[in-house]
């Protein structure tokens, strides 16, 4: 039997007062939570399964609001999205949801609240990855870290932080339509994913994130990835998911 095994953590970091990241892995969603430990579900390759990073949009109001709303409504579409058509739409719906919620140009706390989201939906045979924003989706093999999805920020260099994204879902006053990137990947027994928020990808170097996912396994790799990211000052809310396509 084919498999998918995801173990993830998430993390508000060292310097933000509460974390606005959330994650959905198939039907479970964590949102805005502290774990120190990462957490390891496995799920039979089969139905789609999407696993997703959000990361709520710092300095707006609601970034914790968005960012759990899109995490709960990627994980109740998650069984339907076995298209980059599908995928598409799910996101978009999703854009639309963070406006709806914000309540438009009223004067709600809420106006302007947005997030990224960068994921994966494993069924056999391929892998859709797809993302809004700069969360980003990696692909882990013996010949190195490879970034399958698209930033949607302008390039900076690690060490140095930036809240700007070119696109996202909500993040303004007027609803304006997003143009995800969606990609269709061949999928096999033994491949590997790491996706997450940019708390990790600020402070840390692509080499840096190859070194431990070749040096770690699933739960152990997540955990050594925080933590790096907690030792290079955690800037940012951290969370990490690592996906491995396993066969018993």
């Amino acid at each position: 039997m084919t498999y998918v095994a995801v173990s993830a953590i998430s993390h508000p970091g060292l310097l933000r007062e509460r974390n606005e990241d959330s994650l959905v892995v198939g039907p479970w969603t964590l949102c805005g939570t502290v774990t120190e430990n990462p957490q390891t579900l496995v799920f039979p390759l089969g139905t789609p399964l999407v696993v997703a990073v959000a990361d709520g949009l710092g300095g707006h109001p609601g970034g914790d609001v968005a960012s759990s709303l899109v995490a709960r409504r990627m994980a109740s579409l998650g069984p339907a999205l076995s298209s980059p058509v599908a995928v598409r739409d799910a996101v978009n719906a999703c854009n639309l949801a963070v406006y709806q919620a914000a309540g438009g140009e009223q004067d709600s706390e809420l106006s302007g609240m947005g997030t990224t989201i960068a994921g994966v939906v494993a069924q056999p045979g391929s892998v859709l990855v797809f993302n809004v924003g700069d969360s980003q989706v990696f692909a882990a093999s013996g010949d190195g870290v490879r970034q399958l999805s698209v930033d949607d920020s302008p390039p900076h260099p690690p060490g140095r932080t930036t809240t700007l994204v070119t696109q996202c879902l909500g993040g303004s006053l007027t609803y304006r339509a997003v143009a995800p990137h969606v990609a269709a990947e061949p999928l096999a027994p033994g491949d590997r994913y790491l996706i997450c928020s940019d708390g990790l990808t600020d402070p840390l170097t692509t080499d840096v994130l190859d070194e431990i996912l070749r040096e770690h396994e699933d739960g152990r790799a997540a955990f050594e990835l925080w933590k790096a990211a907690i030792e290079a000052g955690g800037p940012d809310n951290i969370t990490v998911a690592v996906v491995r396509i396993g066969e018993e």
